[in-house]
Order: structure tokens, then C-alpha cells, then sequence
């Protein structure tokens, strides 16, 4: 980076961090935050979809009646904008739609919550949505119907290979929650039942996520990591050697960067971008605002190019333990895919 172009995002930084702060004493929690409040304590790593505003994003019209076709090409017009890299359920819409009569042109938003125990896709529905239709499905598909209404229907990889292909293995086994508006699915029963105590109250959920993502504000796409997977995921150790030592003369030239204790980003309404990164000491957070959003503006080792050639960096700054980058993309690519999967400088711990 040139000393001109430093200055200017020192200069950036110092406009932004006031608003910064002004905007995050006034958010409150939106959704995707909600939603992790419902995912289990030891949550790694979460992808949201927040289907309703992508399917205002687009204009789409798709809803129960929509045909299987249908289905399918608005979840094709959401992967061209990259607001559906973050769902379990791109693979099999169409058929789970005309299946299971839920779809990602029905639902009203999903959150894909991943730990070293198990994942679980939570689904938020409304009125418009039949569950008592849902559950009359997969019984006839061939789940085994609970014994309390807000159980676990018990299916497996027979029953899900038999209502059609292309269906997420998440889909094995159904939990339909009428009166929370809620249907939750996942590989493993045992898993699943160990969320519905979350979801009932009677064990904790993932409030430090939920915490770091209110940041984000309410995106149609995100993706929420912890410390560790942060650490790993976006490591500049998944790049080639030389890539390396170039990510460590920059480091080194934007002054040093600290350990995330957790990482989010979010894609939202007409495209922008917004990353939030913590850090473990409020005091550091300032100078690693400030270090990330050089590192923002440069080089993108490991990847190619520059990340100027994917993005601008609209404002920067730290409130607490986090640091807030707000981005615009160039557009065209797949830039909240390329960025919540590693190598990524301004990112790295």
C-alpha cells in the first residue's frame, strides 16, 4: 500500500469509529442473533439465510403453490448473488418442496448450526406455512411419528433416499414445533434432542454468537464463527509458502495483529458487505481496526490480486472488542463465499 493510500484509510478510520458506535449503542438484536439463541452452546460455526428478504431481494413471487421448477430456479437466481452459498437446502429445494411441502420458497429464514458433537438446520416459518401439512408428509414418507407433538420424527438415510433425490442428509430427521413456527432437522436423533432442550429453554444457547452477530444488523446471508474455528478457517497457514511470507510482511507492515475470539459476516440488502471481528482485549481493538483495514485494502495473498479488485473498504472501526469493516463489493463473484473461507489476510489471527 502507498503512504498516500495508508493515510487516507487512517483518516477513514478516524471519521468512522464515532458512527460506528453511535449506530451499534442504537441496533438491536435482529434475527440471524434470535436464531442463534436457539442453536446449542458449543455452536463452532453457523450459516445463516434469511430467505423472506432474499426473496424480496429478488423479487421473486415463489410461495406454497409454486411448482418444484419454480422452486428451483429462484434458489438458482439466489446462488448467482451469492445469497444462498450459506444454506444446507440449495441442492434439494425443488423436491423438498413438493415432498415435504417446506422450502427455502416457504420458510422464513434457516440457520445451519455446526460443532465437533453435530449439526442441526433450524427453520423459522409463519401461518402461511401448513405444518400440520408438514408433519402429515413426512409421515407418509416414512418418519416415525413422535410420541409428543413437539418431538423428534425419526427418519434415516432409507426414508430420505426414498422421498427423492438430492436431499440434505441434514433432512433425516424432523422436528416441527407448531407453536414456535419452527421446524428443525439434522443427521442425528440424538443431536436433535439435545437442541430441542435449547429451544425449550432448558439448556443454553449460543449467546456469544448471538452477541457478535447482532453486529451485523440483519443480513440476507452470513456466516458466524467462534475463536477457534476463526482461527483455523481463515488461517494464512492454507496458503502456499509464498503467499505466507507475503501475508507476513504486511502484518508486519500494518503493525500486528491480534487472536480473534470470533469472527462474522454478513451479506445484506443491495449488496454490501459488513465484517465483524473480536478480539479478546478491548484495548487492542483500536490498532487492530486500524491494522485489518490496511491489510483490507491491499494484497489478498493466497487468494490473487488485490482485494480492491473485489471491494472497496466504506468504513472501519472498533467499539468494545469488536472491529467493524464495512464493505462494498465491485460487483460480480462470490464475495461473501470467498471471504468466510481462508486464506484471509485481514482476517488471520
Amino acid at each position: 500500500m502507498s503512504r498516500r493510500a495508508a493515510v487516507a484509510v487512517a483518516a477513514a478510520l478516524g471519521l468512522a469509529i464515532a458512527g460506528l458506535a453511535a449506530w451499534r449503542a442504537a441496533r438491536a438484536d435482529g434475527p440471524l442473533a434470535t436464531a442463534l439463541s436457539l442453536a446449542p452452546a458449543d455452536t463452532s460455526r453457523a450459516s445463516w439465510t434469511d430467505w423472506a428478504g432474499v426473496r424480496r431481494e429478488l423479487g421473486a413471487e415463489v410461495g406454497p403453490e409454486s411448482a418444484a421448477d419454480e422452486v428451483d430456479a429462484f434458489v438458482d437466481s439466489a446462488f448467482e448473488r451469492d445469497l444462498s452459498s450459506m444454506s444446507a437446502l440449495g441442492t434439494s429445494a425443488g423436491v423438498m418442496h413438493e415432498e415435504l411441502g417446506f422450502s427455502p420458497a416457504t420458510i422464513t429464514w434457516e440457520l445451519l448450526s455446526q460443532s465437533d458433537e453435530g449439526a442441526v438446520d433450524i427453520m423459522g416459518t409463519t401461518d402461511a406455512l401448513d405444518l400440520d401439512d408438514v408433519a402429515r408428509r413426512l409421515a407418509e414418507h416414512g418418519w416415525t411419528e413422535p410420541d409428543e407433538a413437539d418431538g423428534v420424527w425419526v427418519g434415516g438415510s432409507e426414508v430420505l433416499v426414498g422421498v427423492g433425490p438430492g436431499l440434505t442428509p441434514e433432512l433425516q430427521h424432523v422436528a416441527v414445533l407448531a407453536d414456535q413456527d419452527l421446524i428443525l432437522a439434522s443427521d442425528q436423533a440424538p443431536y436433535l434432542e439435545q437442541v430441542l432442550e435449547v429451544v425449550r429453554g432448558a439448556s443454553d444457547g449460543a449467546d456469544a454468537l448471538a452477541d457478535l452477530a447482532a453486529d451485523l444488523g440483519e443480513p440476507l446471508a452470513a456466516a458466524v464463527y467462534d475463536g477457534p474455528y476463526a482461527c483455523e478457517q481463515l488461517a494464512m497457514s492454507q496458503a502456499d509458502a509464498d503467499a505466507q511470507a507475503e501475508a507476513d510482511q504486511l502484518v508486519a507492515a500494518a503493525g500486528g495483529v491480534h487472536p480473534l475470539t470470533g469472527f462474522a459476516m454478513g451479506l445484506l440488502a443491495r449488496g454490501d458487505l459488513r465484517a465483524v471481528m473480536q478480539v479478546e482485549d478491548a484495548d487492542d481493538a483500536p490498532g487492530d481496526a486500524d491494522a485489518r483495514a490496511q491489510l483490507a485494502s491491499g494484497p489478498a495473498p493466497g487468494q490473487g490480486g488485490a482485494f480492491g479488485d473485489r471491494f472497496s473498504l466504506e468504513e472501519a472501526g472498533a467499539e468494545g472488542r469488536e472491529i467493524i469493516l464495512d464493505l462494498r463489493p465491485s460487483g460480480g463473484g462470490y464475495v461473501l463465499s470467498d471471504l468466510t473461507s481462508g486464506p484471509v489476510i485481514f482476517a488471520t489471527c
